[in-house]
Parts: structure tokens; sequence; C-alpha cells
């Protein structure tokens, strides 16, 4: 298919004379047009389970989560990334972000990177993907030819592989699941930072996250995973000990302290009133499982 046949080249009706309008009715318009974002989101969410369902496998085999992309894409998948880490206290292996261009793209447009398939599947090389990893692609136009080759090289190693695009896309034999999020035109014809942007971060949020969440790195809804880092999180981190064991602030501050800033860790040893080795190693022989260590001992927290 052409790239003038693709929905985010065409022109959007409704913003065809923007510069004829006022800032109010401009943000009119755009907020009207992002309002499709979560319809066009739900639509494809049997694939985003899918693919999820594949990143979690992954996870279990003790492999990672690679998204690459290029200009936008690419930046949206770096950034979820590297979110993951202190979010979940995950390694930063975990999840990993890969652009077009190199992380110079991450603040520089590097114009033409995204051209290349060569490049795409040379990276995948480089970063040592294999068999037990999941490789998403990022394009919303579907024309990175970076990104493609990328996913053509990863299924060629055995990875499992995806495609979020935000066009209608036809089938290819090294991809796995296509994760189609059509959202119609952008409100300035052909900028996909706009709607498919926040289209892309809307699902590769639902993917990592959920992915998180059945790997046992919440408890409820509550980011017990969080390791400490600084004085915002050291307050959030007692703030969650507190709530979940109704121990004074200072108590779970103190306990937060002797787990060494583990979230999970100090909710183990202040519900159990154990030592930070006891409720490392309960927590290590169920994979970080919180509910299982609890229900061990049936005590249950607050939620």
């Amino acid at each position: 298919m052409k790239i003038s046949k693709h929905t985010t080249e065409q022109q959007n009706e409704s913003s065809k004379f923007i510069d004829k309008m006022n800032t109010y009715e401009i943000l009119q318009v755009m907020n009207a047009e992002d309002k499709k974002i979560c319809d066009a989101v739900e639509l494809a969410i049997p694939q985003i389970e899918e693919f999820t369902e594949n990143v979690i496998k992954s996870f279990n085999k003790g492999g990672s989560l690679y998204y690459v992309g290029a200009g936008t894409s690419g930046r949206l998948g770096v950034l979820d990334a590297s979110e993951i880490p202190p979010t979940f206290s995950a390694s930063p292996k975990l999840v990993q972000g890969i652009i077009a261009g190199g992380m110079k793209a991450l603040t520089n447009a590097v114009e033409g990177a995204e051209d290349y398939p060569e490049e795409g599947k040379k990276i995948i090389v480089e970063k040592g993907i294999t068999e037990n990893d999941c490789v998403l692609g990022i394009t919303t136009s579907g024309m990175a030819s970076y990104v493609m080759g990328a996913l053509e090289k990863a299924k060629e190693i055995g990875a499992s592989t995806g495609l979020l695009v935000c066009n209608e896309f036809a089938d290819r034999d090294y991809i796995d699941t296509i994760i189609k999020v059509v959202a119609g035109p952008e409100i300035v014809t052909g900028s996909t930072r706009l709607k498919a942007g926040t289209a892309t971060k809307l699902v590769i949020n639902m993917i990592s996250t959920t992915a998180m969440i059945r790997i046992n790195k919440t408890y409820g809804n509550l980011m017990v995973d969080l390791m400490a880092l600084n004085k915002k999180l050291w307050d959030r981190g007692a703030r969650i000990v507190k709530h979940c064991t109704n121990l004074e602030y200072d108590k779970s501050l103190e306990i937060l302290k002797k787990a060494e800033g583990k979230v999970k860790t100090a909710l183990v040893m202040g519900s159990l009133d154990i030592s930070y080795e006891d409720a490392t190693n309960r927590l290590k022989k169920v994979n970080g499982n919180l509910r299982d260590v609890l229900e061990k001992e049936n005590v249950t927290l607050n939620l």
C-alpha cells in the first residue's frame, strides 16, 4: 500500500480549516479527536492480550521484552522501558527500548534511520536476543523498514514477535501478533506524534503493566515491588506499609529501612514480625508472590 493511502496520512475533515480557528476551538477539535483513541484501543484488546500473554511467557522463561521503533514510536518504547525498574524493582534488562539511530535519536531527529532493515537486523543480534525473548515493533505508519528488519531477524532467532501499528496492515509470516489501533487521520496531516503517539503510549502501558501484575509485582493495585530510591519513594513506600499493616508511619519507615527500601519485603517483615533474611527467603520460594507468603500464615493485608 502506498503511504498516501494510509489512514495516518489522510486529511482530517474536522481540522481542515484549523488555521482559521481560535485557540479554544483548536483545543476542542483536538480533544474530540483524542476521544476516538480509546475506542480504537478497545477494538484491539484481543490482540493486545495475545501479545501480553507471550510477554508473560517470556518473563517466566527468564526472557525479556524489547520495544523496537523509530522517531516518536522509538522514544515511547524507551520511555516505558526506563520506567519499569523504579516502578517494579525490575532489572533494567527485563524491558528494553531500542530506537533507530541510537540514543542520540531520543532528543534529536536522525532522519533516514528508520529506512534501513539491515540495521534493524543488526541490533537484534547485538542485543543478544534469543528464543526466550519477546519483541514488539512499533511503527504507526507501518513503513519503518528498520522495525521490519528487526522483527524478521527476531523471528528467525525464534523470539515471539508483535507489531503495533495505527493503519491497516497485512499479515507477515515473521509477525506473530499484529496490534492495529486505527484512530483516524491526525489533526495535523501525517503528524503521528499526536493520536498515533497517544495510542502507542496507551497500548504499551497496558502490555508492560499487565505483565508486571501477572508476575507478582503488585498486591491488589498497590505498588508493593517499589524500590525506595528517593525521598518521594521512601515516603510512598512507608505509606504503603502503614496502609497495609496498620503500623504507625514512623514504625513503617523504620521497617522499610531495615528492608533496604524494598516495600514487599518490608510488608512481610512487618506483618509476620520476622527478619529481613527470613522475609527475603520466603518471597524467593514463591517467586515473589506476596499473597502466597501471607496466605501460608493466614494473614491478609489491608487494601
